[in-house]
């Protein structure tokens, strides 16, 4: 495995490892496919202990779940505030660019008629 992947990205490649060792021990396990089924196991326990503790150390865990849900509530409030002013404002350039051909067309039909 890389150096640069986290112990989450580990967890399936070992217990891959695992599963290929029970398979290659079968039903008579010799002394050697004894050892890498152990070797295998222990490196998967080991993986398993670092992945749950990289993941307590992800940000975000200090918040609990009637935080977090408050928290996703305050954004889902900001995310619709945000798109009604879209809608307020793209209403408001539209009003403007109709209003504008308006005032063209009429200048345009005073420009075209002989005095």
């Amino acid at each position: 495995m890389a150096a640069s992947s986290s112990p989450c990205e580990q967890i399936i490649p070992k217990l891959i490892a695992v599963l290929e060792h029970t398979q290659m021990s079968g039903s008579n396990p010799t002394p050697q496919t004894t050892q890498g089924l152990l070797q295998a196991t222990n490196e998967y326990k080991n993986t398993l202990l670092q992945a749950k503790k990289y993941a307590a150390t992800l940000p975000g865990g200090e918040l609990n779940v009637a935080d977090q849900e408050e928290l996703i509530a305050m954004l889902e409030r900001l995310r619709d505030h945000k798109k009604q002013q879209l809608a307020d404002f793209s209403e408001r350039v539209s009003s403007m660019l109709r209003t504008a051909r308006s005032d063209r067309v009429e200048i345009d039909s005073t420009a075209s008629t002989p005095s």
